[in-house]
């Protein structure tokens, strides 16, 4: 990307896959009055000059795009294939109607499965009618332009799932990950803004635990870094916002963020 780019990312969802509050949950997050506390499934949105590019489409996707007054998106980049990051797919008809146009989806082969599998009457040889409208362009561990926007894989690992995060000038997203190889954390080296997940404080099978993403954070050395993903178990916002590092802070559903270069 280049320099005299501006960029804006817009937390959409912050929330894991149940979101938060948790239903029929009487737990102090999920019955917080704070809305920093209510998270939606995990998305952001990167603006970057007239392009909005989203990175997953949630169960979520519809609200998301109401409350922040979106109009036109340039493309869809997937993570995974995992239900809460792709099962909004079907709301991108809105786009095509409203606009007339087909959305762009950036996916892995492995991820297109998922949402054949999810969404079968995208695919059919005669177009169902309603149907979304979706060029999909297969990406693998390489660099990638989306517009003139250039995108660098950062491939993870979700418990056995590989998931890919993504560099896009100094803004790098990894979520749904637990293990990070020396060779992929290169790449995210001298990010003005990192985004890593953590679920919860305690240790878990799939994702980063608080400790775990604070780690990484201070291996790779952002200016700043803002953790999602993140699940009721996390605790209050206000109160783990207080105990971590002075540039680091939870990331909450409707926070935009500057990034410069």
């Amino acid at each position: 990307m280049g320099k005299n780019h501006q960029m804006e990312v817009t937390f959409l969802g912050t929330g894991t896959s149940t979101g938060v509050p948790v239903v029929a949950c009487d737990c102090q997050v999920c019955q917080s009055s704070d809305s920093r506390d209510r998270r939606l499934r995990t998305s952001v949105m990167v603006k970057i000059n007239e392009h909005n590019f989203i990175i997953d489409c949630g169960p979520d996707f519809r609200y998301q795009m109401i409350r922040e007054n979106v109009e036109d998106i340039s493309a869809i980049i997937f993570t995974h294939g995992h239900r809460d990051h792709i099962a909004g797919l079907d709301d991108v008809r809105a786009f095509n109607y409203v606009l007339n146009k087909t959305v762009n989806v950036y996916a892995s082969q492995e991820v297109v499965g998922s949402i054949k599998r999810e969404f079968p009457y995208i695919f059919t040889e005669k177009r169902f009618f309603g149907a979304p409208q979706l060029e999909f362009h297969i990406i693998e561990n390489q660099k990638f332009m989306v517009e003139d926007v250039e995108f660098i894989p950062i491939e993870v690992l979700h418990h056995k799932l590989k998931v890919f995060g993504f560099r896009i000038g100094g803004f790098s997203y990894v979520t749904d990950a637990n293990y990070i190889s020396e060779e992929e954390k290169e790449k995210l080296k001298d990010s003005d803004v990192l985004v890593i997940n953590a679920l919860r404080k305690s240790k878990h099978i799939s994702h980063f635990s608080l400790n775990e993403a604070l780690q990484v954070i201070e291996q790779v050395k952002p200016r700043k870094a803002y953790i999602t993903h993140l699940s009721h178990f996390i605790g209050l916002h206000e109160t783990i916002q207080k105990n971590l590092p002075d540039n680091v802070f939870l990331a909450y559903d409707g926070l935009t963020v500057n990034i410069k270069k």
